[in-house]
């Protein structure tokens, strides 16, 4: 039996990997995901999946400009690439982050600046794409979205105190500017 009444979306079991969702097809390989064995191809001649729920049948969307602008942001956005490279303040270059605990008898943690940039910049260019999920959900209501915008906003002033590491002013953080 060959793979060809199948669909995106169609739950299979293979004899080895277990159950798993068809996500991708062209002409020759069913592309399945597997929670143990993650995304695998499987030959439509193979003989040994069987489809236990049906996928769903997905037609073709007219393409448009608006819909080749929101796949192309949901790229950008799933990439997480800043618009453009943010640099770290060049006094800090090759500057050691030292974690001391209270007691002298324990061990500090030294932690390298340029990682710890890295992972604070990381958090800033998550929260900026939250903030546009959150402003494209048409699910949330306007109020919904002013309040969690408010949320991100309070998150962005408990990060300012980072803001000395930003060679750019204009990569700081900002929080709220007073009640």
């Amino acid at each position: 039996m060959e793979l060809y009444d199948i669909s995106i979306g169609a739950r299979v079991k293979h004899p080895t990997m277990g159950v798993g969702v068809v996500y991708d097809m062209d002409p020759r390989t069913v592309h399945v995901f597997f929670r143990e064995h993650g995304e695998q191809p499987i030959s439509r001649s193979f003989e040994g999946l069987v489809t236990i729920a049906p996928g769903v049948e997905i037609g073709q969307e007219p393409l448009d400009l608006d819909h080749v602008r929101d796949a192309l942001r949901e790229v950008l956005e799933e990439m997480q690439a800043p618009q453009r490279p943010v640099n770290m303040a060049p006094r800090y270059e090759g500057g050691v982050l030292e974690i001391k605990p209270r007691d002298p008898s324990l061990k500090s943690k030294e932690v390298p600046i340029e990682e710890f940039f890295h992972k604070i910049v990381m958090i800033r260019d998550r929260f900026r794409v939250l903030e546009q999920k959150i402003n494209a959900n048409d699910k949330l209501s306007e109020q919904d979205k002013v309040e969690l915008q408010q949320y991100i906003t309070r998150c962005y002033g408990s990060l300012t105190t980072f803001n000395i590491l930003f060679e750019d002013k204009e990569d700081h953080f900002i929080g709220q500017k007073g009640d």
